[in-house]
């Protein structure tokens, strides 16, 4: 029997500067033709969802709040996150972008049918939900034997990496600058690299992050905690070449030092000097905010360089659909290895909004992921 309701995670903006995050039963559409509904068993709380969920609020003002629902909590936005957030004032944003679960129902299409009984990941939004109705061609079917958990992170993550190697590719770069590089999604670069023969530099924040990244392959592994680290980092740009670099955290000086030490390692070879600095083109792109903060730029690396933001959502829509389905089969084949996520915690719909779990899940620490498990009582 097709459901016809499920409870679900819902983010609202209020007028008064605050952030609801409630569970709150809602109708699930019928599948149409080409459609099938998913029992959703397991969703990844990533960096991205916290963005929806909070809306950047004061994570220290969260307190429980049971005027919207049973389950429900409120937290505090300053005036810097209420401007940002001034265009969902008012709207219910159902919250979780990635989820895993097994098809119950289909829409009458013969792709929709094909799904019934099968394991399948997904995008799209609304994950954090008993069950999702949504298109069949957002689903990627995995391989007999793959677990809803193996699913549930089959997409942010592993397309994101992914999109880092093919965006080296297209532009023209020959090997890559990664940083907060011990999580789940640099752990799954690390090994794209070292199966694709590609120069990686990670830069981690402490010795035991360090450790983690050379106990599956890594090469060149930069700790910021250490003396060492300028230099550290200009002798891995100077020994793979790396022009480009992707930085998830967003705010602070890392993205300018990135670029310095691409600069001084370019110019290690040069043979005359050029006020304009090296001719080789440097670029960083800033995909996560990790730290709230403004990026700081100190201009010491010549005129030969480019920060920019990059999206995982925008990467797909700008590559062809062929390659996009070719990232895609990849990451099906390798989901239990090479895309394998790992988790700390695994919490209810109710459980992800107790404020315990909020104080872990939001600080966003590397090793410290949370899944959401919607079956669970």
């Amino acid at each position: 029997m097709t459901p016809t309701h499920t409870r679900q995670l819902h983010s609202t903006v209020h007028k008064d500067s605050t952030v609801t995050l409630a569970l709150v039963e809602t109708d699930l559409p019928a599948p149409g033709p080409d459609d099938v509904v998913v029992r959703i068993e397991a969703a990844p709380i990533n960096p991205s969802d916290l963005g929806v969920m909070f809306a950047r609020a004061e994570m220290s003002t969260i307190v429980r709040d049971t005027r919207m629902a049973a389950h429900a909590v409120r937290a505090t936005l300053a005036p810097e996150a209420m401007q940002a957030a001034a265009g969902r004032i008012g709207l219910t944003i159902p919250a979780g972008n990635e989820g895993g679960g097994v098809v119950v129902a289909a829409g009458a299409s013969d792709a929709a049918h094909a799904l019934l009984g099968k394991v399948v990941g997904m995008r799209g939004g609304a994950m954090y939900a008993q069950y999702r109705c949504i298109a069949a061609q957002q689903c990627l079917v995995l391989p007999d034997g793959t677990t809803s958990v193996d699913a549930a992170a089959c997409f942010v993550n592993p397309l994101t990496a992914l999109g880092m190697v093919e965006t080296m590719r297209m532009e023209g770069h020959t090997g890559l600058v990664h940083t907060a590089a011990a999580s789940n999604l640099g752990q799954m670069l690390q090994k794209i690299c070292t199966a694709d023969g590609i120069p990686l530099v990670n830069i981690v924040r402490t010795p035991e992050q360090a450790a983690l990244l050379r106990r599956i392959g890594a090469t060149h592994v930069c700790d910021t905690s250490q003396p060492t680290f300028p230099e550290a980092l200009t002798n891995a740009l100077a020994e793979t070449g790396a022009t480009l670099g992707f930085d998830a955290t967003g705010g602070g000086e890392l993205t300018s030092h990135i670029l310095a030490a691409m600069e001084a390692a370019a110019t290690r070879s040069a043979t005359a000097f050029n006020r304009y600095g090296s001719t080789v083109q440097k670029q960083v792109y800033v995909y996560g905010s990790l730290e709230a903060g403004p990026t700081v730029l100190h201009r010491t690396y010549g005129m030969a360089w480019g920060v920019g933001g990059w999206l995982l959502t925008h990467f797909l829509r700008r590559i062809a659909p062929e390659t996009a389905e070719r990232l895609k089969n990849r990451v099906a084949a390798e989901i239990t290895t090479t895309f394998a996520s790992h988790y700390t915690k695994v919490v209810s719909l109710a459980g992800a909004l107790e404020p315990e779990a909020i104080a872990q899940y939001s600080k966003r620490a590397t090793g410290q992921k949370y899944l959401i498990d919607p079956t669970r009582a």
